[in-house]
């Protein structure tokens, strides 16, 4: 199929000739600090996917997820997320030296309402901050601060047509290969071990989370 010759909407007008104007709520809703329920929100919440873009223009998401109430909430404008150990690509705070410009998506299993949160954050290594998230004695090597300036609660319809926190559509693990071997056929690399690097993968899953 060849997308480059279906017509783009680019303006906004053009997408209000479809979709038309918000309801008075919607319009509403949007705070640009946190209110009680968003503070409770956040101490519910175990995971979140927060977006950003490099300085390519692409853009790029990452799921962050804790215990609930992972994520600090310093005052009313201001968060403060863990960046926990990962893979070492550090797209997210690379991403972040260049473009300040968040937008997180949290969730809490059970609820189909989410919080969504767009801002300005910059990465810190401030020990005294990042002490509060200390697990095991580990310290996170970064932190991710967030300037709150568009806060609201979305709405239930994608996780209600996704069934998400319902059994409708989940899947057994053993219908997919294993990491190990998704990404040893996606480097095209013959000589990658997949028992070793599942292996490898298992092991900092157990003990390299924190």
């Amino acid at each position: 199929m060849d997308t480059a010759t279906i017509d783009a909407l680019e303006t906004e007008s053009a997408l209000r000739e479809i979709y038309g104007m918000p309801g008075e709520l919607a319009a509403k809703k949007q705070l640009t600090y946190l209110d009680k329920h968003a503070r409770r929100f956040l101490e519910l919440c175990p995971f979140l996917v927060i977006s950003t873009q490099g300085p390519d223009g692409l853009g790029d998401v990452s799921p962050k997820g804790d215990a609930p109430g992972f994520v600090a909430v310093l005052d009313d404008r201001t968060i403060l997320i863990p960046d926990r150990p990962g893979n070492n690509r550090i797209d997210t705070l690379g991403n972040l030296t260049a473009n300040p410009g968040v937008g997180i998506l949290f969730m809490i299993p059970g609820v189909n309402e989410t919080l969504r949160i767009n801002g300005r954050a910059r990465v810190i290594a401030d020990t005294a901050l990042l002490t509060q998230f200390a697990v095991r004695d580990r310290l996170p090597k970064t932190g991710i601060l967030v300037e709150v300036k568009e806060m609201y609660l979305h709405c239930a319809k994608a996780l209600v047509r996704s069934k998400l926190w319902e059994d409708d559509y989940r899947v057994e693990r053993a219908v997919l290969p294993s990491l190990g071997q998704m990404i040893a056929d996606q480097v095209e690399d013959a000589t990658v071990d997949v028992a070793a690097a599942d292996k490898r993968i298992a092991e900092s899953e157990k003990n390299n989370l924190y």
